[in-house]
């Protein structure tokens, strides 16, 4: 099986065309093994584009864990640049579908090569039931929970996938792959969710390290840091457009005056490949 390993500031993906690909039956068996860093090609995610009758592809991306993600800021970039580039999309803006619905990304061009890719994100939602999250009632901004025997302030909302954002004072001193997974699989969020660790710069920076359900600490994470831009702005912290800073590299974020958040950032293509889809470690 043909593919391609791609990255959006790190956070790095198998990407397979399924349009020209046979799929195996057990997908989330092939997420597990071929993402592994050791007997696999090493991923934190296996994208699929795949044939839609509502927008111009679709994306489906599956978690090094095997589990399936509504959505991904990093890897929608990554298609994005792929369909564009391989012919598969000849125009520069183009209509995805996926679990959180139609994502529109933009591509910026700059001398006859894709520079960043710009995805208008669709509106934030904080209902409980949007991530979901157990209770009812109000939106959840900065409620306290006692998690490993601290207390957190945690915003919780739906970038099509669920987050729960923290701030601290400095997030490279942060204990993210202890708390990260305890939040991740806490019983309020019965789906999971994603944990943004994150440090205010400035009124326009922010700094963040994120535990993403289903992978673990990564480079980056796109709807992350447009959670973390929205959870900024809602609680004064910042302004609507902030720069935020992660391992792998920054993104641009920009919460619009009618809901919608723009992210805006690079995808890369490393290497393409095959891939022995029969050799592998054995699925209990």
């Amino acid at each position: 099986m043909r593919f391609v390993k791609m990255h959006g500031l790190g956070n790095d993906f198998i990407l397979i065309n399924a349009l020209q690909e046979k799929l195996p039956g057990d997908l989330p068996g092939l997420a597990r093994r071929a993402c592994d860093r050791r007997f696999g090609i090493g991923a934190d995610g296996l994208i699929l584009l795949l044939p839609s009758t509502r927008a111009d592809v679709r994306m489906r991306i599956i978690n090094a864990d095997g589990s399936e993600a509504e959505m991904c800021g990093n890897g929608i970039r990554c298609l994005a640049k792929y369909a564009y580039e391989s012919g598969i999309v000849p125009k520069t803006e183009m209509t995805v579908e996926t679990l959180a619905g139609l994502i529109l990304p933009r591509l910026i061009i700059k001398g006859g090569r894709v520079e960043a890719v710009q995805v208008d994100m669709g509106q934030p939602r904080f209902e409980r039931e949007a991530l979901p999250m157990s209770g009812t009632g109000h939106p959840v901004i900065e409620e306290p929970i006692t998690v490993d025997g601290k207390e957190w302030r945690i915003t919780c909302l739906s970038m099509g996938n669920p987050h729960c954002v923290i701030f601290v004072p400095e997030v490279a001193k942060e204990q993210v792959q202890v708390v990260g997974p305890l939040l991740e699989k806490h019983p309020l969020f019965p789906r999971g969710v994603n944990v943004e660790f994150v440090e205010l710069r400035s009124r326009r920076e922010l700094v963040m390290r994120v535990w993403e359900r289903g992978a673990g600490e990564t480079l980056a994470c796109g709807t992350g840091a447009c959670a973390a831009a929205v959870a900024a702005a809602l609680t004064g912290r910042t302004g609507r457009e902030v720069k935020v800073h992660l391992p792998g590299g920054y993104l641009e974020i920009n919460w619009l005056p009618d809901g919608r958040v723009l992210m805006t950032g690079p995808a890369e293509t490393v290497f393409s490949g095959e891939y022995l889809v029969d050799v592998g470690i054995k699925e209990d």
